[in-house]
Protein backbone atom coordinates (compact mmCIF):
# COMPACT_ATOMS: atom_id res chain seq x y z
CA UNK A 1 0.00 0.00 0.00
CA UNK A 2 0.98 3.50 -0.44
CA UNK A 3 0.81 4.65 2.63
CA UNK A 4 2.74 1.71 4.30
CA UNK A 5 5.75 3.23 1.73
CA UNK A 6 5.36 6.81 2.82
CA UNK A 7 5.77 5.43 6.27
CA UNK A 8 8.83 3.49 5.32
CA UNK A 9 10.38 6.39 3.28
CA UNK A 10 10.33 8.62 6.55
CA UNK A 11 13.33 10.00 8.05
CA UNK A 12 15.08 7.47 11.20
CA UNK A 13 16.78 10.12 12.16
CA UNK A 14 16.70 12.18 15.09
CA UNK A 15 15.37 15.96 14.88
CA UNK A 16 17.15 18.41 14.07
CA UNK A 17 17.21 21.92 13.70
CA UNK A 18 19.83 21.62 11.26
CA UNK A 19 18.24 18.61 8.86
CA UNK A 20 16.80 21.18 6.82
CA UNK A 21 15.90 24.35 6.37
CA UNK A 22 12.81 24.87 6.97
CA UNK A 23 10.20 23.09 9.74
CA UNK A 24 7.26 21.05 8.28
CA UNK A 25 4.23 22.12 9.85
CA UNK A 26 2.05 19.30 11.35
CA UNK A 27 -1.61 18.77 10.69
CA UNK A 28 -4.63 16.95 11.45
CA UNK A 29 -4.39 13.65 9.85
CA UNK A 30 -0.19 13.47 10.20
CA UNK A 31 0.99 10.08 11.37
CA UNK A 32 4.05 10.97 13.66
CA UNK A 33 6.41 9.69 16.12
CA UNK A 34 6.21 11.93 19.13
CA UNK A 35 10.18 12.06 20.87
CA UNK A 36 10.53 12.94 24.44
CA UNK A 37 13.35 15.70 24.06
CA UNK A 38 15.54 14.63 27.50
CA UNK A 39 15.63 10.72 26.73
CA UNK A 40 15.08 10.52 22.99
CA UNK A 41 12.89 7.81 23.52
CA UNK A 42 9.49 7.73 21.39
CA UNK A 43 6.08 7.54 23.02
CA UNK A 44 4.94 4.00 22.29
CA UNK A 45 2.25 1.83 22.61
CA UNK A 46 1.35 -1.94 22.17
CA UNK A 47 -1.26 -4.68 22.32
CA UNK A 48 -0.13 -5.53 25.96
CA UNK A 49 -2.60 -4.19 28.72
CA UNK A 50 -1.33 -2.69 32.37
CA UNK A 51 -0.77 -5.23 34.67
CA UNK A 52 -2.31 -2.81 37.76
CA UNK A 53 -3.93 0.36 37.58
CA UNK A 54 -6.92 0.27 35.23
CA UNK A 55 -5.62 -2.61 33.14
CA UNK A 56 -6.20 -0.85 29.34
CA UNK A 57 -3.13 -0.98 27.02
CA UNK A 58 0.10 0.36 27.81
CA UNK A 59 1.77 3.18 26.66
CA UNK A 60 5.85 3.58 26.95
CA UNK A 61 8.56 5.27 25.51
CA UNK A 62 10.47 2.82 23.64
CA UNK A 63 14.39 3.42 22.88
CA UNK A 64 14.40 2.43 19.63
CA UNK A 65 13.92 4.43 16.49
CA UNK A 66 12.53 2.35 13.95
CA UNK A 67 9.69 0.72 15.75
CA UNK A 68 6.12 0.61 13.70
CA UNK A 69 4.67 0.67 17.24
CA UNK A 70 5.43 4.35 17.74
CA UNK A 71 3.03 6.32 14.97
CA UNK A 72 0.59 8.25 16.18
CA UNK A 73 -2.39 9.88 13.79
CA UNK A 74 -2.83 13.60 15.08
CA UNK A 75 -6.64 14.14 15.17
CA UNK A 76 -9.18 17.09 16.10
CA UNK A 77 -11.20 16.65 19.48
CA UNK A 78 -14.80 14.44 18.70
CA UNK A 79 -17.23 16.82 17.37
CA UNK A 80 -14.42 19.51 15.98
CA UNK A 81 -14.73 20.69 12.72
CA UNK A 82 -11.66 20.77 11.98
CA UNK A 83 -10.53 18.98 8.53
CA UNK A 84 -7.74 17.00 7.21
CA UNK A 85 -4.53 18.84 6.21
CA UNK A 86 -5.92 21.60 8.65
CA UNK A 87 -3.01 23.51 11.03
CA UNK A 88 -2.81 23.28 14.33
CA UNK A 89 -2.61 26.17 16.87
CA UNK A 90 -1.09 26.50 20.29
CA UNK A 91 -3.62 25.84 22.59
CA UNK A 92 -5.75 23.87 20.61
CA UNK A 93 -7.33 20.40 22.07
CA UNK A 94 -6.57 17.54 19.76
CA UNK A 95 -6.46 13.90 20.24
CA UNK A 96 -3.71 10.94 19.42
CA UNK A 97 -4.86 7.89 17.78
CA UNK A 98 -2.41 4.79 17.72
CA UNK A 99 -1.79 3.61 14.61
CA UNK A 100 -1.60 -0.06 15.05
CA UNK A 101 -3.97 -0.94 17.55
CA UNK A 102 -6.27 2.40 17.05
CA UNK A 103 -6.83 3.27 20.69
CA UNK A 104 -6.72 6.79 21.81
CA UNK A 105 -3.85 8.27 24.02
CA UNK A 106 -5.74 8.40 27.62
CA UNK A 107 -5.11 9.51 31.05
CA UNK A 108 -7.10 9.36 34.36
CA UNK A 109 -6.66 9.29 38.06
CA UNK A 110 -4.74 5.79 37.94
CA UNK A 111 -1.70 5.66 39.41
CA UNK A 112 1.38 5.22 37.05
CA UNK A 113 3.04 1.63 37.77
CA UNK A 114 6.43 3.11 38.20
CA UNK A 115 6.81 6.49 39.66
CA UNK A 116 2.46 6.44 41.15
CA UNK A 117 2.06 9.38 39.10
CA UNK A 118 -1.25 10.02 36.50
CA UNK A 119 -1.58 6.94 34.62
CA UNK A 120 -1.49 7.42 30.47
CA UNK A 121 -3.25 4.53 28.43
CA UNK A 122 -4.77 3.39 25.68
CA UNK A 123 -8.08 3.61 25.32
CA UNK A 124 -11.15 2.83 23.12
CA UNK A 125 -11.39 2.76 19.15
CA UNK A 126 -12.38 4.40 16.22
CA UNK A 127 -15.82 4.73 17.27
CA UNK A 128 -15.09 4.89 21.12
CA UNK A 129 -13.35 7.89 22.43
CA UNK A 130 -14.27 9.88 25.42
CA UNK A 131 -13.05 12.52 26.85
CA UNK A 132 -9.96 11.37 28.77
CA UNK A 133 -8.52 11.43 25.58
CA UNK A 134 -7.92 15.00 24.91
CA UNK A 135 -4.68 16.86 25.45
CA UNK A 136 -4.24 20.42 25.17
CA UNK A 137 -1.14 21.44 22.66
CA UNK A 138 0.72 23.80 24.28
CA UNK A 139 4.02 25.54 21.96
CA UNK A 140 6.99 26.23 23.81
CA UNK A 141 8.56 29.66 22.90
CA UNK A 142 7.01 31.40 19.80
CA UNK A 143 5.17 30.15 16.69
CA UNK A 144 1.17 29.70 16.63
CA UNK A 145 1.45 26.55 14.41
CA UNK A 146 2.42 23.33 15.23
CA UNK A 147 5.61 21.90 13.39
CA UNK A 148 7.99 19.32 13.43
CA UNK A 149 10.82 19.40 15.71
CA UNK A 150 9.15 22.44 17.59
CA UNK A 151 9.38 21.85 21.29
CA UNK A 152 5.69 20.94 22.70
CA UNK A 153 4.15 19.96 25.86
CA UNK A 154 0.55 18.38 25.71
CA UNK A 155 -1.55 18.49 29.14
CA UNK A 156 -4.45 16.23 29.75
CA UNK A 157 -7.73 18.38 30.04
CA UNK A 158 -9.54 16.11 32.65
CA UNK A 159 -6.99 15.68 35.08
CA UNK A 160 -4.57 18.60 34.02
CA UNK A 161 -1.91 16.10 34.28
CA UNK A 162 1.99 16.82 31.61
CA UNK A 163 2.51 14.09 29.45
CA UNK A 164 5.48 13.13 30.59
CA UNK A 165 8.61 10.59 30.95
CA UNK A 166 11.58 10.11 32.81
CA UNK A 167 14.58 7.53 33.36
CA UNK A 168 12.16 5.01 35.39
CA UNK A 169 12.28 1.53 32.85
CA UNK A 170 10.56 -1.37 32.87
CA UNK A 171 12.08 -4.44 33.83
CA UNK A 172 9.60 -7.04 32.41
CA UNK A 173 10.21 -9.27 29.54
CA UNK A 174 7.80 -7.79 27.38
CA UNK A 175 8.34 -4.02 28.23
CA UNK A 176 11.69 -4.44 29.71
CA UNK A 177 14.19 -1.36 28.90
CA UNK A 178 10.72 0.61 27.72
CA UNK A 179 10.75 4.53 29.79
CA UNK A 180 7.72 4.72 32.19
CA UNK A 181 5.43 7.34 30.65
CA UNK A 182 3.12 9.02 32.86
CA UNK A 183 1.11 12.26 33.68
CA UNK A 184 2.84 15.07 36.44
CA UNK A 185 1.00 18.00 37.77
CA UNK A 186 3.87 20.40 36.93
CA UNK A 187 5.99 21.88 33.99
CA UNK A 188 9.61 20.76 33.53
CA UNK A 189 12.01 19.71 31.66
CA UNK A 190 10.43 16.14 31.24
CA UNK A 191 7.32 16.63 30.20
CA UNK A 192 9.01 18.37 26.70
CA UNK A 193 8.14 16.31 23.08
CA UNK A 194 8.97 16.78 19.87
CA UNK A 195 7.27 15.82 16.53
CA UNK A 196 9.93 13.32 15.01
CA UNK A 197 9.32 10.74 11.87
CA UNK A 198 6.74 10.38 10.11
CA UNK A 199 3.98 11.06 7.33
CA UNK A 200 3.47 14.94 7.85
CA UNK A 201 0.27 16.07 5.14
CA UNK A 202 0.39 19.25 3.53
CA UNK A 203 -1.97 22.08 4.18
CA UNK A 204 -5.07 21.12 2.52
CA UNK A 205 -6.55 24.60 0.94
CA UNK A 206 -9.57 22.96 -1.11
CA UNK A 207 -12.76 23.61 0.69
CA UNK A 208 -13.78 19.58 -0.23
CA UNK A 209 -11.41 17.77 2.12
CA UNK A 210 -11.90 14.48 3.99
CA UNK A 211 -13.71 14.81 7.60
CA UNK A 212 -13.15 12.43 11.08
Amino acid sequence: MLFTLLLHSSSAKSPSSSDSPFQVLVTYGSVVKLMHEKTKCRLHSQDVPYGSGSGQQSVTGIPTVDDSNSYWIVRPEKGSSAKQGDTIKSGTIIRLQHLGTRKWLHSHMHASPLSNNLEVSGYGHDSESDKGDNWKLLIEGSGKNWKQNQKIRFQHVETGGYLHSHDKTYSSRIVGGHYEVCGVGEKNVNNIWLGAEGVYLPITETKKRATY
